[in-house]
């Protein structure tokens, strides 16, 4: 019965967003672009910072700790196919999070459909993820590794993503209206998250010796997403071939949906006296 009362808001968000599509992709591409705006590089840091934490990491791990390359694949490309997807997730889900609080000027007008500001915030995210995956594919290329038919799945794994924080981002954004410490809490789950999902670390070295660990980790939805970008560079898998933790995310990701939008509905209200 609780069910069936939670199902209109979320379906109603869900036509709200369809209805200011055009809407929410112009302000997207806004949002992007006044993010830079007064710096003398602009848009170009919005690359230059997860360029120079990729080329980091992989100093530190590769040369430092000397990271075992994966198969027959250097490490480096290994590592790259991990953080491409978590910097989109991460940015994405922070930036949706805090949309009430940076757009309140438009969450105080009543005619405006706040609704579409959590999805704004993921898509101006989207726009950096492009050229990242587009780099990704091109620094497969120059070792040597062309694009495959497994390649394609990236539009997938970038739907994932998509979907998974639009279901997260309508509690979180709803919640740090009132609670403003969510903020920071957020940042030490990222934290957590990131070493919880084998990005730099390979699963593989926990698998012999800790599998009720390894079954522990594929809880973490961006575990799987993060899989999915491997297995598509990798050409190892489509996702079909994975139906149980396909099954488990997309059930996951629409319980946090439905959730997350009864919340949202629910505070909605409010969120202009507060701000």
């Amino acid at each position: 019965m609780e069910r069936t009362k939670r199902l209109p808001a979320a379906i109603g968000i869900l036509k709200e967003n369809y209805k200011s599509r055009k809407m929410i992709f112009k302000l997207a591409k806004n949002d992007f672009k006044t993010k830079y705006a007064g710096s003398y590089l602009g848009i170009i840091w919005a690359f230059v910072q997860p360029i120079m934490t990729i080329l980091l990491y992989w100093f530190v791990f590769q040369v430092g700790f000397r990271s075992q390359p994966y198969g027959d694949y250097p490490f480096v490309l290994w590592l790259t196919a991990g953080l491409v997807p978590w910097f989109f997730f991460s940015d994405a889900w922070n930036g949706a999070t805090n949309s009430m609080l940076e757009y309140s000027f438009l969450v105080k007008k009543v005619v405006f459909d706040i609704g579409i500001l959590p999805v704004i915030k993921i898509f101006s995210a989207f726009f950096v993820n492009i050229f990242f995956s587009l780099f990704m594919v091109v620094l497969f290329m120059v070792n040597g590794y062309m694009p495959t038919m497994h390649t394609l799945q990236l539009i997938y794994c970038l739907i994932c993503i998509i979907a998974l924080c639009g279901a997260m981002s309508y509690f979180t954004s709803s919640i740090i209206v009132f609670i403003r410490d969510l903020g920071h809490l957020l940042g030490i789950v990222l934290q957590v998250l990131m070493w919880m999902t084998p990005i730099m670390w390979n699963i593989q070295m926990v698998q012999g010796r800790f599998p009720w660990l390894v079954n522990l980790l594929k809880l973490n939805p961006v575990f799987y997403i993060v899989q999915g970008y491997r297995d598509s560079m990798f050409a190892e898998k489509w996702f079909w071939e994975r139906p149980v933790w396909t099954i488990y995310f997309w059930v996951l990701v629409l319980f946090i949906y439905i959730s997350g939008t009864h919340v949202f509905q629910k505070l909605r209200p409010h969120f202009a006296d507060v701000l």
